[in-house]
C-alpha cells in the first residue's frame, strides 16, 4: 500500500495538503519546510518544482517561484536536497510542477529519480491525458509512483470518470477555472461538489484553489476528503525570520 493510500484509509475527513515551492524564500528552505509542516500537523505536502511560465498559478506561486529560480533553483539540485529526506518525513511527498522541466530532465530519469528518493507521487496539471495513457503513464506506474489529474467544475461527467480511472492516490477538484489564490466562496461551488460526491469515484477528492483559512478549509472538508492550500502559506512564509514557527502558526490558523 502506498503512503497515499494508507493516509487515506487511517484517515477518513479533513486531510491537509499544503503546497511549498522549492527553492523558496531561501534555496535550501525545501527541508526545513518538509519537517515544519510535519511537525505541525499537515498530513501531505506537494513540494513545487519552480518554472519559469507556470500557467495555472497565481501572482504569490508565481513570484516564489521566479526567486526560487533566480536563487539557483534547479532540478538537479532540488533532487540533491532531497536525498535521504525520508529519514525525517513519514507523511506521502509529491512532487507539483510543469511538463517543460521534467522533459528537459528526462522524463524516464526524473520519475527514476523522484521514486529512488521516496517521493510518493505527481501531478503535471500540463501533462494531457491522451500523452499519460499512451506514454508517460507506463513510465510513472513502473517506478511506482501515483499520478494526480486535476477536474474543474467545467470538466464534464464522462471526462471525470475518465481522469479518475487514471489517477491513482487521489483527484485533484480545482474549486473553480481560474489561477491559485483567487478569493472562491466554497459554499458557492456546493453544486460542483455535490456532483462529485454523487458520482462515487474510486479516488477520495481534495479540493484546492481558494482555501486560506480554517472556514474555507473546513467548507471544503464538507464535501471532500480534505483540501489543498498553497497560496495562503507561501505569502505567510515569505519573510518569516523563523520558518518552522510561521508554519506552525499557520497551521494551527487552520487545523
Amino acid at each position: 500500500m502506498s503512503r497515499i493510500e494508507e493516509l487515506f484509509k487511517k484517515k477518513s475527513k479533513a486531510v491537509l495538503s499544503v503546497y511549498c515551492t522549492a527553492g523558496y524564500p531561501k534555496l535550501d528552505s525545501a527541508r526545513p519546510l518538509l519537517k515544519a509542516l510535519q511537525d505541525g500537523g499537515a498530513d501531505m505536502i506537494e513540494l513545487g518544482m519552480p518554472y519559469s511560465d507556470p500557467l495555472a498559478d497565481g501572482p504569490v506561486i508565481q513570484q516564489s517561484s521566479s526567486q526560487a529560480l533566480a536563487q539557483g533553483m534547479t532540478m538537479q539540485l532540488l533532487f540533491e536536497q532531497l536525498v535521504g529526506f525520508r529519514k525525517e518525513i513519514s507523511i506521502p511527498v509529491l512532487l507539483m510542477g510543469y511538463m517543460n522541466p521534467v522533459l528537459q530532465f528526462g522524463f524516464d530519469a526524473f520519475c527514476a529519480k523522484a521514486s529512488t528518493l521516496g517521493i510518493d507521487g505527481l501531478i503535471l496539471p500540463d501533462l494531457p491525458m491522451h500523452e499519460f495513457e499512451t506514454e508517460y503513464g507506463p513510465i510513472i506506474q513502473s517506478y511506482g509512483l501515483d499520478f494526480i489529474f486535476l477536474v474543474t467544475p467545467e470538466t464534464s461527467e464522462a471526462r471525470v470518470r475518465k481522469l479518475d480511472s487514471l489517477s491513482s492516490g487521489f483527484l485533484y477538484a480545482v474549486s473553480s477555472s481560474s489561477t491559485t489564490g483567487q478569493k472562491i466562496s466554497m459554499s458557492d461551488q456546493s453544486d460542483y461538489f455535490e456532483r462529485l460526491q454523487a458520482m462515487q469515484l474510486k479516488n477520495p477528492v481534495l479540493v484546492g484553489f481558494g482555501i486560506s483559512d480554517r472556514k474555507s478549509f473546513q467548507a471544503a472538508c464538507r464535501y471532500t476528503r480534505g483540501g489543498i492550500i498553497g497560496t495562503a502559506f507561501i505569502r505567510a512564509i515569505g519573510d518569516a525570520p523563523d520558518l518552522h514557527q510561521a508554519t506552525q502558526i499557520f497551521l494551527h490558523g487552520i487545523l
